[in-house]
């Protein structure tokens, strides 16, 4: 994610233990699928380390639990800025978080919302151990391969494949279309020639986790999003903007939709990205059902 601002670093991950393995690498890429025998779900994931001068900051997390009798596939894309401290935190505990909110099984959306707002003020808090820096995400629950509960803060983007054609989960969270809350909140929105919107002229995402420097001016709160499985959905992409600066959404659908390995696919989309000379980090989850 290209969205970095000068801010001096510091601190160590002496008291974050999950957070101290970072390992995050050039590339990354492997497959799984679900254990259920109904509604079989599958997936793939791929990715590069951008061009951009700095080391890797994707994070993903794709991985099933069964839990009270239910199978759940987990996927996430986090894209972090200033350091990978806050996406590797993430990884290890954003779906804990969710999962262990006793709303979860009742109001899976009140459950994803208050993990969002809960992990964000813990990352605050905590900012001398995980850094000055952040991160979006973009999340993805599959219950019993029946039920797609998706959410996102930044621009890293959930893409449905539905009776063939894109149709985008997600909101890319921009600094110009949220003006007049980070207005309101006191912060300012530059667009200057030859660059992208940002706010106080630093990060180009109006909502992230961390970054508090900002904090003020930004949001953590997601957009979140249930999709009913049925046979007109085919698959989902997760992807973060390394994909989608060179990519439309109808494009990406369009090149994997008749691959049925899901990780051949989620490598397509990244080396395409690569071929369109995308500089970040590229980070593709492909998940398909039935």
């Amino acid at each position: 994610m290209e969205k970095r601002y000068p801010v001096a670093t510091g601190g160590i991950l002496h008291k974050i233990k999950k957070a101290a393995c970072l390992d995050a690498s050039s590339s990354d890429t492997g497959k799984g699928k679900s254990k259920s025998s109904d509604n079989q779900v599958s997936h793939g994931f791929h990715l590069v380390e951008g061009q951009s001068g700095h080391d890797m900051e994707d994070y993903h997390v794709a991985e099933y639990r069964n839990i009270k009798g239910h199978v759940l596939g987990l996927f996430a894309i986090f894209d972090g800025h200033l350091g990978d401290r806050v996406p590797s935190y993430l990884k290890d505990n954003l779906f804990n978080n969710i999962l262990n909110e006793p709303s979860f099984w009742k109001d899976p959306m009140k459950a994803i919302k208050d993990a969002y707002r809960s992990t964000d003020q813990f990352i605050l808090e905590n900012a001398g151990q995980l850094g000055p820096g952040g991160s979006t995400a973009v999340t993805a629950i599959v219950i019993d391969g029946k039920d797609l509960w998706v959410a996102n803060i930044g621009d890293s983007r959930a893409v449905l494949c539905e009776r063939g054609s894109a149709n985008q989960l997600t909101v890319d969270h921009e600094p110009h279309i949220e003006r007049k809350r980070i207005e309101k909140q006191g912060g300012f929105v530059t667009i200057l020639p030859g660059d992208v919107p940002r706010v106080n002229g630093q990060l180009a995402v109006a909502r992230a986790f961390g970054d508090q420097s900002l904090k003020a001016h930004l949001s953590s709160e997601p957009d979140v999003r249930h999709v009913p499985i049925d046979p007109t959905i085919e698959l989902v992409i997760l992807a973060s903007d390394g994909l989608w600066k060179v990519m439309s959404n109808h494009e990406a659908i369009e090149m994997v939709k008749s691959i049925k390995d899901p990780l051949a696919a989620a490598k397509r989309l990244t080396s395409e990205a690569l071929a369109r000379k995308s500089k970040d980090d590229i980070s593709s989850i492909v998940i398909r059902f039935g």
